[in-house]
């Protein structure tokens, strides 16, 4: 476990568009956690009815709170106009529940696509719906047996798994707005999401420079034969990539809305997304050497300034900056394939830290620095040269 470090702060629950950050010092969790409980609460002049399980209940009596669906609702105490609770133990909903509630959702001409793990929403052609559920299922199995390998157990999802694919980036966009804004909406391709836990993209076999080369018709070998393509290869990634965070954060590897390091949570997914363009499906390796960001990473070094490990390891950023973001993802990848490669048992160890961490409290830079520490050792300068030495010689 990581050492017991006080300067560890509650975390606003701010979603992306947040009515306003709780302003509490103090969380205690959940008294009654596996108890049904039933909410009512008055936002913007409309009553709200959740129902579902306090996942932390401030001081004050603010909450976050998920219902049986899987999604997280940040609910302040001044809001609240009602809440009982059941004999009845909490319970998520079943495969016909999930579906239905996600298609309450979701504009008229939504259909259903289930797989073991997966309920896909869509509105496209039933063979992409298909495509997707088996990328998804395939990496399912490839990132249970991955971790499995490597002694870190897993559980299986406590609910159905949900994605959206919608049929054409405008609609999309209009759904992704809420979440994403008018910019985000427009630029990124899918996401998963925190708050409900979803992924949510669109049809790629649409995507500008794709459709044009395409022949007609929605068949599966038909989109193999789009989404194979070397032009495809950043979309399919981009699938593989959100399913992935979707799977640590309901797998037992993260904590949704714990502090998990993002250099971590992005590195990692983007190790695991890597395409493999030689198998007809698109992708299928897992842990390979990811040779954008490879290539990306080694540009980054004749400039790498000498503290830059430790700025990733602290903090945001880098990430969030235009600027450095791409090299931020890049460091991120290497950093993680590293690790994996040359301290497994460390890195596993420090999942399983990671993994106990608590949703809503946010550690301050030096405790996310003490901790990888903790987990790797203290002489930071070391590692990073053994690091940098590592990835020049990867081919």
């Amino acid at each position: 476990m990581f050492p017991n470090y006080k300067n560890r702060r509650p975390l606003g629950l701010g979603f992306p568009q947040p009515r306003r950050l709780w302003a509490l010092l103090v969380w205690a969790a959940a008294s009654n956690a596996n108890a049904m409980e039933h909410v009512a609460f008055e936002r913007d002049g409309a009553t709200l009815q959740l129902e579902g399980r306090a996942v932390v209940e401030s001081q004050d009596g603010g909450l976050l709170f998920m219902t049986r669906d899987a999604v997280l609702w940040a609910v302040q105490a001044d809001e609240i106009t009602r809440r009982t609770d059941d004999q009845a133990p909490f319970s998520y909903f079943d495969r016909d529940e999930t579906a239905a509630a996600a298609l309450r959702e979701l504009p008229d001409g939504f259909r259903v696509h289930r797989t073991s793990h997966y309920i896909i929403c869509y509105n496209t052609s039933r063979a992409y719906a298909q495509w997707c559920g088996a990328l998804y299922e395939r990496l399912y199995r490839g990132f249970s047996n991955y971790w499995k390998r490597r002694n870190f157990r897993l559980h299986d999802p406590e609910m159905p798994l949900v994605a959206f694919v919608f049929a054409d980036k405008a609609s999309y966009a209009r759904y992704a707005r809420t979440e994403l804004g008018e910019t985000g909406a427009g630029a990124i391709i899918g996401y998963y999401s925190l708050k409900t836990n979803r992924v949510n993209m669109y049809d790629l076999t649409g995507v500008d420079g794709l459709r044009s080369r395409s022949n007609s018709g929605s068949s599966t070998a038909h989109i193999n034969r789009v989404l194979s393509r070397p032009e495809a290869a950043s979309t399919v990634a981009t699938i593989v990539h959100e399913a992935t965070h979707q799977l640590a954060f309901n797998c037992g590897l993260h904590q949704r809305y714990a502090d998990i390091p993002i250099w971590l949570s992005e590195g990692m997914a983007v190790f695991f997304e890597t395409p493999d363009l030689s198998s007809s499906k698109g992708w299928r390796t897992i842990g390979g050497v990811n040779r954008q960001r490879l290539l990306r990473f080694r540009r980054y070094l004749r400039t790498r300034p000498a503290d830059s490990l430790e700025t990733l390891l602290r903090d945001t950023t880098r990430f969030h900056n235009g600027e450095t973001a791409l090299d931020a993802y890049a460091e991120a990848w290497a950093l993680n394939y590293y690790l994996i490669q040359r301290h497994r048992q460390a890195f596993v160890g420090y999942l399983h830290d990671l993994a106990q961490k608590k949703p809503v409290f946010q550690d301050q830079p030096d405790v996310r620095l003490a901790e990888f520490r903790h987990a790797f050792g203290q002489d930071l300068q070391s590692l990073d040269r053994d690091f940098i030495r590592f990835m020049r010689g990867v081919n």
